[in-house]
């Protein structure tokens, strides 16, 4: 049986892991989630200016993508985030600008934007 691979950079937050990952497995029919961790990952993804930390997250999507053949990348972002605390609508503007600079890393893979709110629910942006 062919095992199915998703990507998900997320923040190293424990509280996000588990939506995260049960969203994912569900909303796109895959076996796994490769996570890809770091503290604010949608700030750091749309902001651009952590050049060494954007580039290890690149290395290590790029190990999930080559080896375990992942078609799928997601960009999380969560509620009460102790890395970027920034309300809920600036968030979701960091999530699609993250998502748009990630689809220009030219992976060839689709590359969605989640949101993990106060109750934990995830919400497809």
């Amino acid at each position: 049986m062919k095992e199915i691979f998703a990507t998900a950079i997320n923040c190293i937050d424990g509280r996000a892991q588990r939506p995260v990952i049960e969203f994912v497995i569900n909303r796109f029919k895959v076996d796994y989630v490769d996570l890809v961790t770091e503290a604010g990952p949608d700030k750091i993804l749309s902001e651009g200016k952590e050049r060494a930390i954007i580039e290890s997250i690149k290395r290590r999507v790029s190990i999930s993508i080559e080896k375990h053949k992942s078609k799928i990348i997601i960009v999380a972002g969560h509620y009460n985030c102790a890395a970027n605390p920034v309300g809920e609508e600036e968030h979701y503007r960091q999530i699609r600008e993250a998502v748009t600079n990630v689809k220009d890393w030219g992976l060839e893979v689709n590359v969605y934007g989640i949101w993990v709110g106060e109750n934990w629910e995830v919400v497809l942006l």
